[in-house]
Order: structure tokens, then sequence, then C-alpha cells
């Protein structure tokens, strides 16, 4: 390491980059100059760090060796700067999909998206799996349950509680969630069930438990983000748009799941919550920021979960858990309660055990409030359809997909091999150019956004507060220039154009979602937290554009590594698109249950090791 600035990078403009398979654009492997650190030896770093003149010293040679000056702070680069990532309506043409009647309820859109399911749920995952004792029960499942008599909200409410309380004690110690109040969740099913007596339920939803990460206000909680004091500084007045669209279809709110504090981190280790651990093997992460989120879906005590998205928070943890993770369109879900930390490339995402599930919540929390005359049209998939859509183009660049641990590039390219089988969709090569350029600079954005949304309260703030992990993040973040951000927007732009190119000679980018599968939880990291960007930029890989540039993308299990951890596949969509992405995934869903099958890429569903039946079905 040297103190001695290395050449800056001079980037060409954006029009005159090949964006062909036989591009010689470079391609960079994150190559992250920063040992594992924790315990003891995270503490020591953070003192130096926050030392004056030691601590910026040491900023800068972190900066430098891991590229960010070189690549982003001290960069010629053509383009002018482009501040957010949003997207005016474009009317795309989309297969075999149900344009919704402008201005319906909450209810009445859940209502619409039920009507779009095929009669007989095909990925059913208590059909697929009798042999594994796996019951993922769906919304649908506990509707008709409801709706029978077959059992109650009230019942299946008891059951959560109790499931909530073992999985919390001390021979498990999951860490699901932040905050959970029994006497509220009861009180919910209660009057559920009483509409459900009556006859009139307000939707599929009504008696559906769904958890909410703790980033999102929920009444009656306190929304924290993972921190011990920011629940107290900034008060919960009311649910958050998309909670209280939930709330007005019945659902039944089960509490303030877990997550990494701030959302400063990629593994779900909190110090002041306690880690949230992975289901199908307690001693692995869950991964982050939405951790507690995505382990309550793959445990079975909910099969929904809201999530927020602003660097893969909601794909990254559903992948490594082995669920649905999906981040639609940026403006497509208000972001009104949720806990502003990074305005430009953040939003509210969804966890589901299904593809289904998904599409019914997506339903239910879309955002409708804008005048007619400038709300983006909504269109839902027809999953009853027999028929799947064709033609479909999913564009590869080989070496992005391919930077991955061998189980994930295996099963995954087996999967996009499916895909091609089953329904004659067509793979076509591109190259997506300055990869690594656009993870360094949605870095620069996430952090430099979420320093200046925390000053009021952190210039107030003892720092003994705060996690010692998220003090080297917080203290990284405000190292960022003014220049770097510009920069950061700038390289926005080009990716952007790149991507718009690409979508027009393919319907969606497709890449395995991580590069890892869930790695250990190391005892030295529970009270500390730890600094492990090797792994954590692996585990970001795949995510940035969908935030950076604010396009709708979806994760779904396409199979398990050789140790029997989940492995997630990613479909990027243009903007707008949210439909054909759920019918792609459903796509992969439904044929990938059945047929992906290797030693890397096993047979159908497994159950996690922790796993609850709320509906206890013999």
């Amino acid at each position: 390491m040297g103190l001695f600035s290395s050449p800056a990078k001079v980037y060409k403009p954006a029009a005159d980059v090949d964006l062909g398979p036989g591009s010689d654009e470079f391609y960079i492997s994150p190559n992250v100059k920063a040992p594992r650190v924790a315990g003891l030896l995270v503490k020591i770093f953070v003192w130096i760090l926050e030392m004056p003149i030691v601590g910026q010293m040491v900023l800068y040679i972190l900066k430098k060796d891991n590229l960010i000056n070189k690549l982003v702070s001290d960069a010629d680069i053509p383009e002018p700067p482009l501040f957010t990532a949003t997207h005016s309506w474009e009317d795309i043409p989309e297969q075999n999909v149900m344009l919704t009647k402008p201005d319906l309820s909450a209810a009445e859109r859940v209502q619409e998206a039920v009507g779009c399911l095929p009669a007989r749920l095909e990925a059913t995952l208590a059909a697929d799996a009798p042999s594994s004792g796996l019951k993922r029960w769906t919304i649908r499942d506990f509707y008709d349950a409801y709706s029978s008599g077959e059992t109650t909200p009230v019942q299946v409410a008891t059951r959560f509680l109790a499931a909530v309380k073992e999985s919390s004690g001390p021979g498990l110690n999951m860490a699901f969630f932040i905050s959970c109040d029994p006497e509220d969740v009861m009180r919910q099913a209660e009057e559920s069930t009483l509409r459900y007596q009556r006859g009139a339920p307000l939707s599929a939803l009504d008696g559906v438990l769904v958890a909410v990460k703790d980033e999102i206000d929920c009444a009656p909680y306190p929304t924290t983000g993972g921190t011990r004091w920011l629940g107290a500084a900034r008060r919960c007045e009311a649910d958050a748009a998309c909670v209280a669209q939930l709330r007005a279809c019945g659902a039944v709110l089960g509490g303030k799941a877990n997550m990494h504090e701030l959302g400063a981190g990629t593994s779900g280790i909190n110090p002041h919550h306690g880690s949230t651990r992975n289901p199908y093997n307690a001693t692995k992460i869950a991964g982050g920021s939405s951790s507690g989120s995505a382990a309550v879906v793959c445990a079975g005590l909910c099969p929904v979960a809201l999530g927020v998205d602003g660097g893969g928070s909601v794909r990254m943890p559903a992948a490594l858990c082995g669920v649905v993770g999906f981040k639609p369109t940026a403006g497509r879900l208000s972001s009104a309660g949720v806990l502003p930390l990074n305005w430009t490339v953040g939003m509210p995402g969804i966890l589901a055990g299904t593809v289904e599930d998904a599409l019914i919540a997506y339903s239910a929390i879309v955002d409708q409030s804008q005048p007619s005359y400038l709300r983006p049209e909504l269109n839902l998939p027809q999953l009853k359809s027999s028929l799947s859509i064709n033609n479909i183009k999913l564009a590869k660049y080989a070496k992005w997909f391919n930077d991955s641990a061998e189980d994930i590039r295996s099963c995954c390219d087996k999967a996009l091999k499916t895909l091609q089988a089953h329904y004659g969709w067509q793979t076509v090569d591109v190259t997506i150019p300055e990869i690594e350029e656009m993870r360094l600079a949605h870095y620069v954005t996430i952090g430099s956004e979420c320093t200046a949304s925390l000053a009021k309260y952190l210039d107030k703030l003892k720092r003994s507060e705060i996690g010692w992990d998220a003090r080297v993040a917080l203290s990284v973040y405000g190292s960022f220039s003014s220049r770097a951000y510009l920069n950061s927007q700038r390289l926005r732009n080009r990716q952007m154009y790149f991507h718009k190119e690409i979508f027009k000679a393919a319907d969606v980018i497709v890449s395995p979602m991580t590069g890892v599968t869930a790695y250990t939880l190391q005892d030295d990291a529970f009270d500390t937290g730890e600094l492990d960007y090797i792994n954590g930029a692996a585990l970001v890989r795949y995510s940035i554009a969908g935030n950076f540039l604010g396009l709708p993308t979806i994760t779904v299990k396409v199979g398990y590594d050789k140790g029997g951890l989940p492995i997630g596949l990613q479909f990027i969509g243009r903007p707008w698109s949210e439909a054909t992405l759920l019918h792609i995934a459903f796509a992969m869903q439904a044929s990938g249950d059945t047929t992906i099958c290797s030693e890397a890429c096993a047979k159908g569903y497994k159950k996690p090791a922790v796993f609850y039946d709320l509906l206890k079905k013999e």
C-alpha cells in the first residue's frame, strides 16, 4: 500500500462502448483488499478510524487500494450526472397479462391477482415434496383453510406465537424478530376470525401472517432500523403506505423482522438484537439486510414478508434462504413510512415462499396514489394459462455470470438450459461493461445518502450507541467527497445507457443472485459484528443494477450447493415489466422444481432444518 495516487481511469463516451459478446471491454472481478476482522480487532479498527488525522489517512488508503479513487472519485467521465433512477412510464408490450382497472382498492387488486393464478398451484410444495415433509403453505392455502372452517386465524396466530417463542429461545436463538407483540397479533387474528365467521373476509390475505422489516413503519411498533436508539429518536406515527395496504386487506402483521444495523451490511449479524440464522443451517448467515424477513418466510412462519432493498437487501437473503425475492421498478411501490436511509437506490420489496404469493402481495401494495394521468399502468401476469409466454430473449454476460462459486455457476447454468429446453427461450450473449465500477459508484451513493439522512441524529448520538461494524461503515460513508458522489451519478448515467441498449436486444438479463451461498457465522462476530468485505462483495456482485438503475428484479431458488444451502437465479427486467418477470420466475419455479438435478443442484425442495407447519394438515 502506498499514499501516492495511481492514474485515474479515463472513460470513453458510453455510445462508443461495444456491448456485443466479442467486446474488448475488460471485466474486473472484485479484488477486495481488506481482511475479515471481528471482535477486538473491529474495536481497534474503529478507534483508529475515528482518530482525527490517522483515521483519514487509513480511509484514503482503503479507498485507493479498493479502486474507489481510481475508478470513481478521480476518474474522467464524459457523461453528466444522473441523480435518480426513476423511469418515465412506457407502455411495454407484455405477453399474457391482464391490465387492471384504475382506482381499485388494495383488496380488489388482490382479488384480481388471485384470478390470475392456476386452479391448482403447480408449485405448491406440499404436493411436490411429500418425502421431505415440507409443507410450505401459500396464501391461498390459508385462505381456503379459513373459509372452509378447517382452522381459524386465531389458531394459526397461536401456533405462530408459539413458534416465535421457541425459535427465539436459547435452544435455537434464530433471532427472527426484533419485536413481536402477542396481544396485537391476537387482536388482529380475532378480528379476522370474526370476519370469516360472518362470511365477509376482506381479501385472500385476510388472516394471513406477514412480517415487516424493522425499517418500515408498522404500528404499534417503533422502527429501529436494527439499532437500539433510532426507535426513540424517530417516532413511528402511522403505518407505512405498503403496510397500510396490507392491513386494509386483512393481513395479520406479525411483528418487526430483524435486520442488519442501519442496513449497512450483507450478513444479518446484529449485535443489538441477535444475529438472524439461516433456517437451512443455523450455523450459517441468513443474509442482509432483510435477514429476518427472508428467514421467517423460509421457516414457514409467514408466507410473505416485507423488506427494503437498497443494494440487494431483499434479493440476497431471499437467495440464501431459498425463497422468492422481488424488487419492482423504482416508483412502483410507495416509500412513504420507510426509513429514508438511501433515497435514490432503496425501496420496499417482497419476500415470499412462492412466485404466486409474491404476485398477490405485489398487487396489494402497488402504489396507486398518484393522479391517474401520472400513474403507471398495472399489468398482472396470467399465470393460470396453460401456455407460458414465448420468444423470450435472456441476455447473459458470460464473464459476469461465471464469476461465482462452482456450485452456483453450475446450478444456474443448468437452470438456464432448462428454460431453453422447456420453453424454447433464447440466450443472447452480451457484454455489460463497468460492472465493478457500478458497484463502487453504488457504494459511494448509498453511503453518502445514508450519512446525510442520519446526520441530524448522529450529531447528537453517543458513539457507544452504535454497533462496532456500523461505526466502521459510517466512517467510510462519511469520507466520500462531493466529487466522488457526482462522479458516481455520472457512472449511473452510463449504466442507464448500457442497460437500455441491452434491452433493445433482450427481454431480461439473467445472472446468479449471489456469488457465494450462505457462509458460516463465527462466534467472534456476535457482539461486535464483523468486517468481511470479500464475502460482502461476492454477495452483492449481481444486485447493483436493480437499485442503482431502478430496474425490476426477481430471484427464485433453482437448487442447492453440495452443503444443502439454497442457490438463487436472478432476472432483471425493463422498467415497468414486473408482469413479465413474474411470468419468467413462475416458469422457472414450475420447471426447476422437477427437472434440475445434479450433484450441486439437488432435485425438488429440501425442508429447512428449522421449519414450522402452521396449518398442521395431516
